[in-house]
């Protein structure tokens, strides 16, 4: 399983995000007078961006007259608080510290917002070169179309050729497709093995460690 650059997805994949995500989603949802969340529910909203994990928390959706609002108080707090709990998966941070080491490129794409992606990736991962989270005003479409995963290769001076994409979701595999690469899907992430093989995984990994073998 070895490959010269890995894209990886962040929530789920490098970093457990679900409570730091869980607690902005009902923080937004309690100042506007509207039902919070438990944790699971969180868990099965998240992966396609943060207005859709919103979409799917606040009652009715975007057709809901306060959800512009919830919308943004759920964004301002989550820049404030995104460090509170979130933290590497065990094992991460060695195995991509091992990949930096055999010459390995590295790159993070994300539905997170663009600040925040690149500021978590920044904290925790410094051998990573290029993190992208959404950033739809430029024109780059958010994941499962293949465009971050294009302007990473792009920034990263490579081509597809031996690169690989590794994530947790359904979206990841769908990006990994539209994108031409091989997909790696982890097992320690927001989704689990039924899922992913229903989903169309081929190649599942249980440990970080395993991406090195």
């Amino acid at each position: 399983m070895r490959y010269k650059t890995y894209i990886f997805d962040l929530d789920g994949t490098l970093l457990d995000t679900l409570q730091d995500l869980a607690n902005a989603v009902n923080y937004a949802l309690r100042c506007h007078d509207m039902p919070e969340h438990s944790l699971d529910d969180v868990r099965r909203f998240v992966g396609n961006g943060v207005r859709l994990l919103m979409e799917r928390a606040v009652p009715d959706g975007a057709q809901h007259p306060q959800f512009e609002a919830a919308f943004a108080t759920f964004r301002r707090y989550y820049m404030q608080h995104s460090l509170d709990h979130t933290r590497p998966y065990d094992g991460i941070a060695e195995t991509l510290r091992e990949l930096k080491a055999r010459g390995c490129r590295l790159a993070v794409v994300s539905n997170k917002m663009m600040a925040a992606t690149q500021e978590l990736v920044a904290h925790f991962f410094p051998e990573v070169e290029v993190a992208i989270g959404e950033h739809e005003a430029e024109g780059i479409r958010k994941k499962p179309a293949p465009d971050t995963v294009v302007e990473a290769l792009r920034q990263l001076g490579v081509g597809r050729e031996e690169a690989v994409y590794v994530g947790d979701s359904d979206v990841d595999l769908q990006t990994a497709a539209n994108s031409g690469l091989p997909c790696i899907s982890v097992l320690w992430g927001f989704r689990d093995r039924q899922f992913l093989l229903e989903h169309g995984a081929v190649t599942l990994v249980s440990s970080p460690l395993e991406l090195l073998a």
